[in-house]
């Protein structure tokens, strides 16, 4: 059953209930109230007629004793139609509760009779054929006898009212119920609305669609759980796109990685037949043991840097302060007058918290892929500058650059802007997707600034270690 079927099956029942026991006490409290005061309205004309017997009983003549039964029925007849209401019915009894007058139409017991010994007063409501009456009892004092009056009045009108109370709240009840389904329908469809398009929504993202969004139509418990469900569905949809571009990027390395090897792999083996099924003079020999040789030296820097890159991704850095001052004397010691190179190196005092070696790492890299990419006697600089929110390091080279459509895919491994190039400088593009591994486990990025035909800008940022900034120098 549909939740808002759910909600306008319960609003019904609690709308039934409510509205039938509101009526049946409504009802029913007018039906008493009239009750009682048709009880009283009986027990006042009872006191009455008692009274009006006794006043008529002191003018029966001085002669008689005791009040003779003939004058009783005489006193009862006039009481009974000396009144107005024609519905008055009377009985009178005597003390040995024998009757000696009933008007016609008294039809009961003598239950009642019974009772006005006891008490001076009593009455009870009694159902006689089709109608209904409060029998009232008095006792009589007159000329020195004890006599019982009983009287009926008809209540029927009471009863009857209630009775078309009652059937004209049923029919009430009904039509408030027929239009209160209606009514309620349209309040729960409107309520479990944003359920449904939560419900839709569900259903698109299960089908593949994760650009679909609930749309929010109220500012209350279902408006926020349909804006945590949009956050999740925009969440889930970055983790799958992230996850798609990871599938991708896998892809493209195992190809890639394919490719590295199957060349230098080719060249080996076929300088290894070539030594193993030929005889070859010296020279040849010769060339054929250096192209083995340095494919070899090639796979096994391809492999140590891949071997980088996992360890690298998997292990967290070893955090330790040391001086900026320190890395730019050992860049110094080994790069200057190793390369054909115009090397600059720039650099403020500063305390830097790293582990020192990946660092190193980077750095050598960075200049390393800088000389790869500039000509023979290219210049070089290599700086560091205290930033107030950490130590920034920076390889600048002015060579041949890079698209800025290449940008983005240059961290990747195995990829090459001019692959030709690189793989003449024994370059397998792996360099910057270690540098990037390195600084991305140091809460870092690779900042990368290029124009083609201009030169690189390689940048990163380190936190500051435990003493900062200290003061500026320059070494070139």
């Amino acid at each position: 059953m549909k939740f808002s079927l759910k909600i306008l099956l319960w609003m019904i029942i609690v709308m039934a209930l409510a509205l039938g026991f509101s009526g049946f006490y409504l009802v029913n409290y007018v039906f008493e109230t009239s009750l009682e005061r048709e009880v009283g309205q009986a027990l006042d004309e009872s006191s009455i007629l008692s009274f009006a017997f006794e006043t008529a009983a002191l003018s029966v003549p001085s002669k008689y004793n005791v009040l003779p039964d003939s004058t009783v029925e005489e006193i009862a007849s006039n009481l009974e139609t000396g009144g107005q209401n024609s519905r008055r019915l009377l009985r009178i009894s005597d003390e040995e509760r024998r009757i000696l007058y009933v008007s016609d139409g008294f039809e009961t017991d003598q239950t009642l009779l019974e009772q006005i010994g006891k008490t001076v007063k009593a009455h009870r409501v009694i159902h006689v054929g089709e109608k209904y009456y409060i029998h009232t009892g008095v006792t009589v004092s007159a000329l020195g006898r004890i006599l019982y009056l009983e009287t009926l009045r008809d209540v029927s009108e009471v009863f009857s009212e209630r009775s078309v109370g009652f059937s004209l709240y049923r029919r009430v009840t009904l039509i408030m119920l027929l239009v209160g389904t209606v009514i309620m329908h349209f309040i729960s469809s409107l309520l479990t609305k944003p359920v449904r398009l939560l419900t839709r929504a569900t259903k698109r993202m299960a089908a593949g669609d994760y650009s679909y969004r609930a749309k929010q139509i109220s500012r209350d418990e279902l408006g926020q759980l349909t804006r945590d469900f949009n956050r999740m569905a925009k969440a889930l949809k970055r983790n799958i796109e992230r996850l798609e571009e990871e599938i991708e990027a896998r892809e493209e390395f195992m190809g890639a990685f394919a490719h590295e090897l199957k060349t230098p792999l080719t060249a080996i083996i076929g300088y290894a037949d070539m030594l193993r099924s030929h005889k070859l003079d010296a020279e040849k020999s010769f060339m054929s043991a250096n192209y083995i040789y340095t494919e070899g030296k090639r796979l096994e820097a391809m492999s140590l840097r891949l071997l980088d890159i996992i360890v690298a991704g998997k292990n967290r850095p070893e955090l330790t302060d040391f001086s900026a001052a320190s890395i730019f004397g050992y860049l110094d010691g080994m790069f200057t007058g190793s390369r054909d190179m115009d090397f600059v190196f720039t650099y403020e005092e500063g305390t830097v918290r790293a582990e020192v070696n990946l660092i190193k790492t980077v750095l050598v890299n960075l200049i390393d892929n800088a000389c790869k990419s500039s000509e023979p006697g290219s210049r070089i600089e290599v700086s560091g500058h205290a930033l107030e929110s950490g130590y920034r390091f920076a390889v600048q080279d002015y060579g041949i650059g890079i698209p800025r459509e290449e940008l983005r895919k240059i961290t990747k491994a195995f990829y090459m802007v001019d692959k030709s190039r690189a793989r003449s400088k024994n370059g397998a593009g792996l360099g910057l997707a270690l540098c990037a591994e390195i600084l991305k486990i140091h809460h870092s990025e690779l900042v990368i600034e290029s124009e083609k035909g201009k030169g690189s800008c390689f940048s990163f940022l380190l936190p500051w270690g435990g003493q900062g900034p200290e003061r500026e120098a320059e070494k070139t």
